[in-house]
Parts: structure tokens; sequence; C-alpha cells
């Protein structure tokens, strides 16, 4: 299916790399992706990681819209890195270690949501006052006004702080569409889809997939 990206953002600073995954296979992850995952969380463990120009850049863009990037709200690749110094990092199935893999070694969010979930359109807008979803099992909920959100047609279900249990890869997902978000002003076009052609390769790697679209926006 093709589909149109619309970023109603990039005039707030919002890049994005939207990779569209038209077949894969979800599942545990392989021993190489593990291996290889677990090498570079060991080497965060005693690093200052995002850089603070980074984490700064990435933080300042989350607050255009009025949210306040903090605590439990911070965003997702901040979150990773902390795992990791604090010996918790999460390993979990071949989409979503794909997902930190990337997202650990560029310092940026990453959404990783189902394909099936999108219909013809994409659009990232900044979260309506009192627009909320659940992102977890136990019911919890993130308060989505004034912060980035990835939308099927009017639906949020990621941000790049955490993604909607609506939208989730699960063990039935057959097809993909991740989000990298990026801050113009500390990340180029072309560095931008060095990180999406990066996670392309992984993919195609770990979890075989294959009919992928990259964008960069």
């Amino acid at each position: 299916m093709e589909r149109s990206i619309v970023n109603e953002l990039y005039g707030q600073g919002l890049r994005v790399a939207v990779v569209e995954v038209g077949r894969v296979v979800e599942g545990p992850s392989p021993a190489a992706l593990t291996a290889e995952l677990t090498a570079l969380v060991q080497k965060r463990t005693v690093e200052d990681f995002p850089p603070e120009e980074l984490r700064r850049g990435v933080r300042a863009l989350l607050r255009r819209g009025g949210y306040h990037p903090s605590g439990r709200g911070k965003p997702a690749s901040e979150y990773l890195a902390q795992a990791a110094r604090e010996g918790r990092f999460p390993f979990l199935t071949a989409l979503v270690d794909c997902n930190n893999l990337v997202s650990l070694e560029s310092g940026l969010p990453i959404t990783m949501l189902d394909g099936a979930r999108f219909g013809g359109e994409v659009v990232f807008r900044f979260g309506r006052e009192g627009e909320r979803y659940v992102f977890n099992p136990s019911g919890q909920e993130l308060d989505l006004g004034g912060l980035i959100c990835t939308c099927a047609g009017e639906v949020p279900l990621g941000t790049p702080v955490k993604d909607a249990m609506a939208g989730k890869v699960t063990a039935e997902t057959t097809s993909a569409l991740a989000v990298i978000y990026a801050p113009q002003d500390r990340i180029s076009a072309e560095a931008l889809r060095g990180w999406g052609e990066r996670l392309v390769g992984v993919l195609r790697l770990y979890a075989e997939a294959e009919a992928i679209e990259l964008s960069v926006g």
C-alpha cells in the first residue's frame, strides 16, 4: 500500500525518517542480534550517552508543543541509555531489539509500530489537549497534549516517549512502520537518512524484513 507521509511539524524543527516494511517476521531475537545489542549495552554502561548537545536538542524539540520531557516522560532514547547504565536494559523481540539497537547507537528516539494499523496516511502532529492513549498492559495512559505524535490518519499511535498499546508490534505482526525522530538543528537530512539505512539493514539481517521503503523529511 502506498502511503502519504505528512509532517505537519517540519516548521517546528522535526525531521523524521520513516521506514515502511511490507513483510517482516516478528519473534525471538536471533543470537547474533542479542550479541550485538549486548556488546553495545555494555559499552554504554560507562558512557554519558546521548551526548549532551544531542540530548538537549531532542528535549528542546519535544518542548516545542508545550510538552515537558522529564522523569518518566523523558525521550525513549534517554530511557534506553539510562537502562543500560543501570544494568536493566530490556531484551525483548526481534523488531523491538532492532529498534533499540539503532536508538542506542544514534541517541535518537525511535517508534516501532504494526504496519497493519496504518491506512493511506501517516501524519506527524502535536497531540491535542485531552488526547491520551494506553501505553502498557497495566492500562497506564500517556497525556499527549503538546507531544509529537505519529498518527494513522487522525489516530495517534506513537510518540518519541512511549507508543500506544494499540499500535505496538506483536507476535502476529507481519508488516511494520518505524519512525526515527530528530531535531533539524542537530541532525541533517543526510545524517538521518544514514540512521534510516542502518535500521533498514538490521531489520533485513535480523527480522527477515522485505519490501522496505525509506523516506526522510
